[in-house]
């Protein structure tokens, strides 16, 4: 199966590729980019107004829950109570943007402790709870 012009009767397959098609592929593409890129860069030209503004950095409060080994529950400095912990918790659940608590938990401390403490905050709604440790010293 020879593609030619047929005038020889070998049966060799031609190694050439026809161009004729690819450019004229080709050429088809470049006119429909020519006639569709004035009509996607038109725009009306306005005289828009200028304004000032400058953006509002609201930085939540960050509140420190420390469970120290004893048991006590530490609202920043302030020692409280698990009923006044759940009270506190809820109130701030409800400010937004919320507070992001830091649980700071003993290491002597028993872990039931520090789980009655994030069980509290998932129940009042608080949804950015962090732990804080220290790094292994190398």
């Amino acid at each position: 199966m020879a593609f030619g012009g047929g005038l020889d009767d070998d049966d060799e397959v031609m190694s050439e590729i026809n161009m004729t098609p690819l450019v004229d592929v080709m050429l088809v593409l470049l006119i429909i980019f020519i006639l569709t890129v004035p009509v996607l860069t038109h725009t009306v030209n306005i005289d828009l107004p200028q304004a000032n503004n400058a953006p509002n950095d609201v930085t939540p409060q960050t509140i420190a829950l420390t469970v120290t080994a004893d048991a006590a529950i530490h609202w920043n400095d302030e020692v409280i109570s698990g009923e006044v912990l759940a009270n506190r918790l809820q109130s701030v659940a409800a400010v937004r943007p919320q507070p992001e608590i830091q649980l700071r938990g003993d290491k002597a401390v028993a872990y039931q402790h520090v789980i009655a403490v994030m069980a509290a905050a998932q129940q009042a709604g608080i949804e950015k709870l962090g732990f804080v440790t220290e790094p292994i010293p190398q």
